[in-house]
């Protein structure tokens, strides 16, 4: 599963994010979250696997193709 919220100003700018890519059979902790971005804590932050690290701030098209991307790499090795 792949979720995506986006949340936007009155003039349509990104102004927080939270994406993640849910597959229990690759990772059972954090509620099957396998690969996420967010900006839940006021910061740009990558999830893997249960670790989390701070990201360089970029807009957010550069965020989603990054994170599809990963995704597409998890999808083809199916395993972490």
């Amino acid at each position: 599963m792949i979720r995506e919220e986006v949340w936007e100003d009155t003039a349509g700018q990104v102004v927080r994010y939270n994406l993640a890519f849910i597959n229990f059979h690759l990772f059972k902790r954090d509620n099957g979250r396998v690969l996420g971005y967010d900006t839940a804590h006021g910061h740009a932050h990558r999830h893997f696997a249960g670790s989390v690290e701070e990201i360089k701030p970029a807009g957010y098209g550069d965020i989603l193709d990054r994170f599809i991307a990963e995704v597409g790499e998890l999808r083809l090795r199916r395993k972490l």
